[in-house]
């Protein structure tokens, strides 16, 4: 409709300025109708330009459509010098700066993108590993620890058996220790699914399951939280395995009197803070426990940081992107 009435107004004007004589002055009506359209036609295929060129686009076709209004200006106007070839040449400039800008930004977003999937690789790659050397453990304990003292357990249950009417005292005696040898794998086989998802952890959440963790170095311990809700069981899993290693570091190598544990979420992750006032020295290019945490937190797309210079205090600050599901519903508290 709009068209139709921009075509109707250039008749109406054409006829009028031919029967009046003179100067054609309906040209400049011609001109600001067709100007609108161009306008409308550049706007209209620049935004369905594919995403991420629709601002460059909508720039040329309008830089376009400026450059052939200010020719269309100097041929109606007659004025002589063709003064639009600057104003041609600074749309040219312009457009030409706006695409060498869009030309570095789209290198540096595929670079992103190039180290993104770097991280990626990497990361699965170090997460395959580290699946893989738990499982090695898992059937290691297995085969070393519960296995061996079922088979043992087996081998006294059958001498009991052929003792029981013989030696009733040997056979009594072998069954206390077959009893033994159970209990013992039982304990065997809690520490091997500890290793994989320890019970306190899902009975007390992360921060319980560390505050039981720190009663029981023997390196005084205080762990401060505040987080406002719960990660998700891996998440929860990583953070306490790391949490873990890094107290274990700290009874092994540091020297420590005092060490601490603290518990944050700000910005979309979860961080955690190991921290002791040992001999320091700790150095994440060397050992295999440290290097055992990277990995762990790669998977999760997160970080480490150790702060550690000769002397102390060291701190490892690990952070792991994350959503909170829920609200907490226990205050947090310190444990010493």
């Amino acid at each position: 409709m709009a068209a139709g009435a921009g075509v109707g107004l250039c008749v109406a004007a054409t006829i009028a300025s031919v029967a009046q004589g003179g100067t054609f002055w309906a040209r400049w009506i011609w001109f600001a109708v067709v100007l609108v359209a161009a306008l409308y036609a550049a706007v209209w295929r620049g935004v369905k330009a594919a995403p991420g060129n629709v601002l460059f686009s909508l720039h040329a076709r309008l830089s376009v459509v400026a450059a052939l209004m200010d020719i269309a200006i100097w041929a109606l106007a007659d004025a002589g010098f063709f003064y639009p070839l600057w104003t041609i040449a600074g749309y040219a400039i312009l457009l030409g700066v706006h695409a060498v800008i869009r030309y570095r930004r789209r290198g540096s977003r595929e670079q992103q993108l190039a180290r993104r999937v770097e991280v990626l690789t990497r990361t699965r790659r170090g997460a395959v590993d580290a699946q893989a050397a738990e499982l090695q453990r898992i059937e290691r304990d297995l085969h070393d620890g519960a296995q061996v003292r079922m088979v043992s357990l087996a081998m006294k249950l059958g001498l009991a058996e052929q003792l029981a009417r013989r030696d009733p005292d040997a056979a009594i005696e072998l069954m206390a220790d077959a009893r033994q040898s159970s209990l013992a794998a039982l304990d065997e086989l809690r520490t091997v699914m500890r290793g994989i998802q320890p019970p306190v952890l899902s009975d007390r959440g992360l921060v319980g399951a560390i505050q039981a963790l720190a009663l029981d170095l023997s390196v005084p311990t205080t762990v401060i939280a505040d987080l406002p809700g719960h990660a998700a069981v891996p998440v929860e899993s990583a953070v306490y395995l790391a949490v873990a290693e890094c107290l274990a570091n700290v009874v092994k190598h540091s020297h420590a009197t005092n060490t601490w544990v603290t518990l944050r979420y700000d910005a979309g992750a979860l961080s955690a803070t190991v921290g002791d006032d040992g001999v320091g020295g700790a150095d994440l290019d060397q050992g295999t426990g440290l290097v055992g945490i990277a990995r762990r937190l790669d998977a999760f797309d997160g970080t480490i940081e150790v702060r550690s210079p000769t002397g102390g205090p060291t701190e490892v600050i690990m952070e792991i992107p994350c959503e909170l599901s829920s609200p907490r519903t226990t205050p947090s508290s310190g444990t010493g």
